[in-house]
């Protein structure tokens, strides 16, 4: 018998007698295109209008339960939402302070000597600084040598700077009584520090001494001067020296400082007295204050918060914590315990 191959030698190939995409009928003698499978199209309306009829058969037989659900779901989604526009807040925040330390005015200071404000110096002449009449005072504060309890305050503060090539000084205090007009504290201080020529020192600390001209109290002097620190030199400081009354000790190196959680050995406090005549009633008066800081540590509630409000007539807008970014959570919180967050120093 002959053997007949297709194609070339080697391996045989399948022959196909009829071309793949047609079909023959054997009954007809024809040929017929192939039929292709239905492929079962996707049709998203009606997948919709399925599962909301699935929805409705469901919220019919159990109503209360279908309820529980969509009301999880819609917490569950606005708390999602509001993680993520806290995080592109903070990241907005970190990318406009994200520059070289070049760019910063002070990026090599790493102390901060804080001068808290207590009044605000209305003369049209600094030569008046030592005269009660040249402050607008409160009614507690018109004792004889009350001014000059400034002049010191201020003059402490420029001597400790002028013997720390690494340290920023801040006057501290806000635009806080309306009948002296839109004049800070801080701004007070600094003039009177200008016209005194910085106490012989003008060379040597005038070019790192600024103002804080936001804080309404004592909290928000140690706290805003923190973040002040951070928009002029890039970081937080590692020391920190508060000038003050010697009565306010207590008050700031402990109550305040415990707060913000900053470490104690780089804590220092500079006191000087009050003037002989108020000094009695300035000792009454801290411990009232005391107490309230003790129960309320953030100033936040109260009869704290009150104050802190009227020390504000002309409603500034306080900036804070937008040079801050990494404590913001400290300018948020109000409780009695200390704040629960990590913080940069700690």
């Amino acid at each position: 018998m002959n053997k007949y191959s297709f194609g070339s030698s080697g391996s045989p190939k399948s022959f196909h007698a009829y071309p793949r995409a047609v079909e023959f009928d054997l009954e007809s003698g024809t040929t017929r295109r192939a039929r292709k499978p239905k492929n079962s199209p996707f049709h998203p309306i009606k997948m919709i209008n399925s599962l909301g009829t699935r929805l409705q058969y469901y919220y019919k037989m159990h109503p209360l339960l279908v309820f529980i659900i969509f009301l999880s779901l819609g917490i569950t989604i606005l708390i999602v939402l509001s993680l993520y526009e806290s995080h592109y807040r903070m990241m907005g925040s970190y990318q406009k302070l994200d520059v070289s330390s070049g760019d910063y005015p002070f990026p090599k200071l790493r102390n901060l000597v804080m001068v808290a404000g207590h009044s605000v110096y209305t003369s049209s002449s600094c030569g008046r600084a030592e005269k009660e009449d040249s402050w607008f005072l409160e009614s507690y504060q018109k004792n004889p040598g009350q001014a000059a309890t400034f002049v010191r305050h201020i003059q402490e503060g420029v001597e400790i700077a002028a013997k720390d090539d690494a340290a920023l000084l801040l006057f501290s205090g806000g635009e806080t009584r309306k009948d002296a007009g839109p004049r800070s504290e801080a701004q007070s201080y600094w003039s009177v520090a200008e016209f005194r020529g910085w106490f012989g020192m003008e060379e040597n600390v005038r070019w790192r001494a600024l103002t804080e001209e936001h804080a309404r109290d004592s909290f928000e002097n140690l706290l805003f001067s923190l973040c002040r620190f951070r928009e002029l030199t890039g970081m937080y400081p590692y020391n920190i020296t508060v000038v003050s009354y010697d009565f306010k000790e207590e008050r700031f190196a402990h109550l305040h400082r415990s707060a913000i959680g900053f470490p104690e050995p780089r804590f220092f406090y500079i006191g000087t007295p009050a003037s002989q005549t108020s000094k009695e009633a300035a000792l009454k008066g801290e411990a009232l204050v005391r107490a309230q800081f003790q129960g309320d540590p953030y100033g936040c509630q109260g009869s704290l918060y009150r104050k802190k409000l009227g020390r504000d007539p002309f409603h500034r807008s306080i900036p804070y914590p937008n040079g801050c970014p990494e404590i913001e959570g400290l300018f948020r919180y109000c409780g009695a315990a200390p704040y629960p967050g990590s913080l940069p120093w700690s």
